[in-house]
């Protein structure tokens, strides 16, 4: 019977080696022999104690008396969930809002509000000017009439002119005493950057190099990786309560509209 049971063994016919196939596979996962694992403890969300007390003043008007833990645990994961997917929107959104596609090469700029407004007040500026100007006109010609005749107005207009006329000869008086008091002090001179006694921003020393220069040959290694904050404002969970169906017509909705 010895070549039946050489024919039934089909791992011999196929060159495999049972017992040294077992010994490596323990080398590989020797970590792992001999271990155990086990779920970790189920901690809710919220307290357990305010939360299960809530739900039984929700409970009573409906005529439930008797709530059990796994009610309040079920509760408070469900509120953990929610409020991890309300998050993850609203942080979607608000990095939408923070997106700028002003380098993008597949968008061309339509309208530039900022510019608009400059022009809207340049065109302020210079009526607002012409107007001034007018007045000038006007109340320099008031100052030089002789007139016998005594007019209030133009009484008013002569006083208003002579009060112009004192303004502008203070202002170039100030503007004289500025530009002479400049003229004194004489041109600022500027820190050189390669003093060895320059201090940086926190007040230490920076090192001196071999060559005289202070220590600025990689200021890229003196500055930290910082965090990117995703600051979500009012108006983002606005947007996301517009979109949602159950926060669409909700009164928080409207309540944050008229905040």
């Amino acid at each position: 019977y010895r070549d039946d049971d050489d024919i039934n063994d089909v791992t011999s016919m196929a060159g495999v080696n049972l017992n040294e196939e077992s010994a490596r596979i323990m080398a590989t996962n020797s970590d792992l022999v001999g271990t155990q694992i086990q779920s970790c403890k189920d901690e809710p969300f919220l307290a357990a104690v305010p939360l299960q007390k809530r739900i039984l003043e929700m409970a009573k008007k409906l005529g439930i008396t008797d709530v059990p833990a796994e009610v309040v645990t079920f509760i408070s994961h469900a509120t953990q969930n929610r409020l991890r997917t309300v998050i993850e929107k609203v942080t979607v959104i608000t990095q939408h809002r923070m997106e700028s596609y002003k380098d993008d090469e597949w968008y061309e700029q339509a309208t530039d509000v900022r510019s608009q407004l400059k022009f809207f007040e340049q065109l302020e500026r210079l009526e607002k000017q012409r107007k001034d100007e007018q007045e000038r006109e006007i109340l320099l010609k008031a100052a030089k009439s002789r007139s016998r005749q005594e007019d209030p107005e133009q009484a008013r207009l002569k006083q208003k002119a002579k009060e112009m006329q004192q303004q502008e000869l203070a202002q170039m008086r100030q503007r004289d005493a500025n530009l002479t008091a400049l003229a004194a002090i004489g041109p600022r001179k500027k820190r050189k950057l390669d003093s060895p006694g320059l201090l940086s921003a926190g007040g230490e020393g920076l090192g001196v190099s071999g060559g005289g220069q202070a220590g600025l040959g990689n200021p890229s290694s003196r500055q930290y990786a910082r965090q990117k904050i995703t600051r979500v404002n009012l108006r983002d969970f606005i947007f996301y309560m517009e979109q949602e169906r159950e926060t669409s017509h909700s009164l928080l909705l409207y309540r944050a509209l008229l905040k």
